[in-house]
């Protein structure tokens, strides 16, 4: 007799509904269905948020964002570092999926570390930009959601670029990449100039992250900022997102009549008929 008939043990009917929870790593979904697709048609819709920004000035590149990890209505992390460093003269900001952006930069440092074995040399921003696009743009339509604008210095000096999961890469002088992107735009529009100070460069980078955190629901936590140099990258500061807009609102707005009187340069009133004008027509035919 066997040991399962002495002790009545039966085995779970494993197609019928059973009332104890998956095991781990499982999902509960209906019987019958995929559970990748399940989730395709009826998972939740998470949002993402973060506010990061680059800009070119005469002194290298400017790299800021917020430390606030999002996911929906929850803070997955108070304090994680959304710039990440490539190498001595190139870093990038990272805006999508966290897992996905950690796992693609480990990819370029190893692709550049190869590339350097081999040619003696790194490559220069655009080439590890356009290496980066041509790899993930393999994976389009996966849901690989990577967002970054690298940040470096070579042979050509400071160079900016813009990278897309989809392949997308541009070259430009000021990026802004995240949920808080358009109301860093909005400061950065207004205060970029390509001859700025390092000390200016810094306070216009921190007072658009600020605003953004200040006004971005899914941004928030501190400030990073680093500055790219000839001789490589270096990490600024980490500013409170709070008390850095506290003080921003504190300073003094700027003149109106100094406004007025610029404007007035630009755009010169006409003389009045009542000063340093001629007599009349008929004043002058007498």
């Amino acid at each position: 007799m066997a040991l399962q008939d002495v002790c009545k043990w039966q085995a779970p009917n494993t197609q019928g509904p059973s009332p104890h929870l998956p095991q781990a790593g499982a999902w509960a979904v209906p019987p019958g269905c995929d559970p990748q697709t399940f989730l395709q048609i009826h998972g939740p819709r998470l949002a993402h948020g973060t506010t990061t920004l680059a800009f070119r000035c005469r002194h290298g590149v400017i790299a800021a964002a917020d430390t606030r990890s999002s996911c929906g209505n929850y803070v997955a992390c108070p304090a994680s570092r959304k710039i990440i460093p490539v190498h001595q003269h190139l870093l990038g900001t990272t805006s999508g999926t966290s897992a996905d952006c950690a796992m693609w930069y480990r990819v370029l440092q190893r692709e550049l570390r190869l590339r350097a074995l081999r040619e003696g040399q790194l490559p220069s921003v655009a080439g590890a930009a356009k290496l980066l696009s041509t790899m993930m743009s393999c994976y389009r339509g996966l849901d690989l959601c990577v967002a970054t604008a690298l940040c470096g210095w070579d042979r050509s000096g400071p160079a900016l670029f813009y990278v897309y999961s989809d392949g997308t890469c541009l070259q430009g002088n000021i990026f802004s990449v995240g949920s808080g992107s358009p109301y860093a735009y909005g400061v950065l529009d207004r205060g970029y100039r390509y001859d700025m100070t390092p000390q200016e460069a810094y306070a216009l980078a921190r007072c658009a992250v600020a605003h953004a955190t200040h006004r971005d629901a899914y941004s928030g936590g501190s400030v990073d900022l680093f500055h790219v140099r000839e001789t490589g990258w270096e990490y600024v500061s980490r500013n409170d997102a709070c008390v850095l807009y506290s003080e921003l609102q504190k300073l003094p707005e700027p003149d109106k009549e100094e406004e007025e009187e610029e404007a007035s340069r630009g755009h010169p009133e006409p003389a009045s008929p009542h000063r340093d004008s001629k007599l009349p027509a008929e004043t002058d035919r007498l």
